[in-house]
């Protein structure tokens, strides 16, 4: 059975500023903001959240299955895509664009800014949600804006359970089309940030919305993350990491722990664990595709940690 990942694919180019930007941004002159940073470490990277996810996802075995479109300049990442044996039958080639990109820079603190260009994802909307494909399990993330909508809209007439992960997308929507959103998910995934925006723009607490789900994650870096459930909030501690290397792509990394302990009904307390695990594994490694590991290992690290294994 196949979870599906719909969600953007992008070449991401991360730059590292050796300094941190709050010495540089002056609380009381943003209205006249400019600002340049020196960043003499440049990496191109494969990224995009549907990318991401399916790329740790594989590492579990989850049998991930990524929804998305790609421009004319994808033959390199397709061609990963292949290598890593991630089945790209849902992927669609739109002519006449360009890959969407992600220029991230990161400072010393591990803030980032981001600028993005959509590209191909701007057409996601062109893709379908496949009829002919078992499928356990699925995840709309950050994407284009119609694209989100269809693809929720799609897995709530079918049935299919899906986790609504909005992240950067958030801005593309008001209130009521977020509650919507939430209401045809039976999950919804946030950072901290993200759900005080969200309580901010839909007037709800974040108790009230978890009521209608089956669960709520929110993500606290460094700090953990609480998962609101069956009427309780589970607190999931931050696994430990050797090295702070690259935070790009840490929360696609526990996203699909998430997932996989979603499909194989781990219980919230486990399948909390896991996502911490996938998300430390990846903060030791630059870029959010270049950390490597298999099930066997991730079960050692999570028994390392936590003092029992996931299975």
């Amino acid at each position: 059975m196949k979870t599906l990942i719909c969600g953007s694919l992008a070449y991401d180019s991360i730059m590292v500023f050796q300094g941190r930007f709050k010495d540089h941004i002056l609380p009381d002159q943003v209205h006249i903001l400019n600002v340049s940073f020196l960043v003499p470490t440049l990496r191109q990277e494969f990224g995009g959240c549907a990318g991401n996810i399916a790329y740790s996802l594989a590492l579990l075995e989850g049998d991930p299955l990524p929804l998305g479109t790609v421009g004319e300049n994808a033959a390199e990442y397709l061609e990963r895509l292949d290598t890593l044996g991630i089945d790209r039958s849902c992927i669609l080639q739109v002519p006449h664009t360009r890959m969407a990109q992600a220029f991230i820079t990161t400072d010393l603190d591990d803030n980032q800014i981001t600028a993005f260009h959509p590209g191909a994802m701007a057409h996601s909307q062109l893709c379908h949600i496949p009829a002919d494909t078992p499928i356990v399990l699925a995840l709309v993330g950050p994407d284009g804006r119609d694209g989100m909508l269809a693809h929720a809209e799609e897995l709530a007439e079918r049935d299919i359970p899906f986790v609504f992960d909005p992240g950067q997308a958030m801005p593309l929507f008001s209130g009521a089309e977020l509650l919507d959103l939430v209401a045809k998910a039976q999950y919804l995934a946030l950072n901290d940030y993200e759900a005080k925006l969200l309580a901010g723009k839909t007037g709800r607490s974040l108790a009230d919305i978890a009521a209608g789900l089956e669960a709520l994650i929110v993500t606290q870096g460094a700090q953990g993350s609480q998962i609101h459930a069956g009427g309780r909030v589970h607190a999931i501690p931050a696994a430990p990491a050797a090295q702070v290397a690259d935070p790009t792509g840490c929360g696609d990394a526990y996203r699909a722990g998430l997932l996989y302990g979603i499909a194989h009904q781990l219980g919230w307390e486990t399948t909390g664990r896991l996502a911490a695990v996938m998300g430390a594994i990846k903060v030791e490694h630059h870029g959010a595709q270049r950390h490597t590991t298999n099930r066997d290992a991730i079960a050692e690290r999570f028994a390392s940690a936590f003092g029992y294994r996931p299975w």
